[in-house]
């Protein structure tokens, strides 16, 4: 369980100076625990401290840092289970999914120690031309300066993690506002990383008010914003950052195409755990399902099959697939998107019935597509059928969309697969499988509304950090 109350980190510590904000059991609905709430005069304080670690975490050799992750690594694992049911109580995450989760931050944490003594430049000749005959130079690459990472609710663990991990790596102190709703497990990280030996300041870990954030985005002593959320949010925050570089991963609402050559039951298998994988609350949850006509009927009704036998219910039960919304709030606003998709026209497939917070698995076909449920990101457990006949056109109406995350296709022709890495509007294309996947290695991230920048621990190692040339001039 729990604790009954959680600190706040500021430059290293724990600090509980007030127990203002409540965490809930995101399934009860009850108060699950308290936490230390920040507020302005703390977010200086740890900016601060942040700046004054900075000389110190870049000046620490790599393989000091690669044990201070590596500690993180043993820790994590170590604590797995812990990791696991907080996260089930404060995200209403399925303990099943849960532990994957935790997996994967032990598993971002080792990637990181791994590329932490990986920060290589390069030899590059000058003398391209008379004038710089017996010129060269190299370059190297330097940590940016203190960073504000802004992580959001669906991921508390791994998404604190494609964060801090690569900041520790290259050397950057950090200031971190996780989730009000579901801070627990990055204050659990910074537990652990309490235990190492960073420099004082090199770490701050701070839930607070949404009013009382401002200086996470507008202060210029920080380098680098780092913001995972709602594209409403994330648009608002890089108008507001100065002259901070910014990364944004931001919503989407997710295309799979299914071509007719696909393996139906393998296709409807994948897709089932796509679209409904944690209540669907992940911003590359299968949203639009694009069937080719030779196969859709009995595409359809093996999805709707599969779909209708996912357990609802305590996110603690090991058979439980789908847990509660992140709120009733949230339940009820996808709740009137599907009423509303259904009063212009859309079938309603499966699913459709919430209470509270817990909304059934849905599916539905024929919904307009300016409809929210096609237009707009869903983050919940709903996805909509349409069929296609040419494949070229199936393409046109994923792009069809202010978002370009990720989009999955089902097919086995190789001509096809190049076709749609050219031409989707996307940061990736996944052959075979959905576009839910992501492995922690790789650049992620996405186009248009979808946001700006790769997460990926060497890719975001580039962003936290600026390339410093040398140019020598030989006799």
């Amino acid at each position: 369980m729990l604790k009954e109350t959680y600190p706040y980190y500021l430059a290293n510590k724990p600090l509980t100076p007030n127990t203002d904000l409540i965490v809930t059991d995101k399934y009860t609905g009850k108060p699950a625990t308290r936490v230390a709430l920040a507020d302005a005069k703390v977010i200086d304080q740890a900016i601060s401290k942040a700046v004054d670690a900075a000389e110190a975490m870049r000046k620490m050799p790599s393989y000091q840092r690669q044990d201070i992750i590596n500690h993180c690594v043993k820790r994590f694992t170590e604590r797995a289970e812990e990791l696991a049911l907080s996260l089930c109580i404060e995200a209403g995450k399925p303990i099943k999914d849960s532990r994957g989760e935790v997996s994967r931050l032990i598993d971002t944490f080792r990637i990181a120690a791994e590329e932490s003594v990986r920060m290589t430049g390069e030899v590059l000749p000058l003398d391209i031309s008379p004038r710089a005959k017996g010129y060269t130079s190299m370059w190297k690459r330097v940590p940016i300066g203190p960073c504000s990472l802004i992580s959001p609710f669906n991921f508390p663990l791994n998404l604190v993690a494609h964060k801090v991990a690569p900041a520790l790596a290259v050397g950057c102190p950090f200031v971190l506002k996780p989730a009000s709703r579901t801070p627990i497990g990055a204050l659990i990280i910074g537990e652990v990383l309490a235990e190492t030996d960073l420099p004082e300041g090199a770490f701050s870990i701070l839930p607070c008010s949404r009013e009382g954030a401002g200086l996470f985005t507008t202060d210029d002593r920080l380098k680098l914003l780092s913001f995972t959320g709602s594209p409403d949010v994330g648009w608002a925050l890089k108008t507001k950052a100065g002259k901070k570089k910014v990364v944004l991963e931001l919503g989407g609402n997710a295309g799979c195409i299914v071509d007719s050559d696909a393996d139906i039951d393998d296709a409807v298998e994948r897709i089932v755990i796509g679209a409904f994988y944690q209540s669907g609350q992940s911003c590359i949850s299968v949203q639009r399902i694009l069937i080719h006509e030779d196969i859709y009927d009995v595409f359809r009704d093996k999805l709707v099959s599969s779909t209708k036998k996912l357990k609802m219910g305590d996110p603690k039960d090991e058979s439980t697939f789908i847990g509660p919304m992140i709120s009733e709030s949230e339940a009820k606003r996808l709740d009137e998107w599907i009423q509303s998709a259904v009063a212009r026209g859309g079938k309603l497939l499966c699913g459709g019935h919430r209470e509270a917070a817990m909304l059934e698995a849905t599916l539905l076909e024929d919904v307009p597509i300016d409809e929210n449920l096609c237009a707009s990101e869903a983050f919940g457990p709903v996805a909509v059928l349409a069929k296609f006949k040419d494949f070229s056109e199936a393409l046109k109406t994923i792009n069809d969309s202010k978002y370009g995350l990720q989009a999955g296709v089902f097919t086995r022709d190789l001509y096809k697969a190049y076709q749609a890495w050219d031409d989707l509007e996307v940061g990736g294309v996944v052959i075979g499988d959905i576009p839910s996947l992501r492995v922690d290695n790789m650049p992620y991230g996405g186009v248009k509304d979808s946001g700006i920048g790769r997460e990926g621990i060497r890719f975001a190692m580039e962003d936290m950090t600026e390339i410093r040339l040398l140019v020598i001039r030989g006799v």
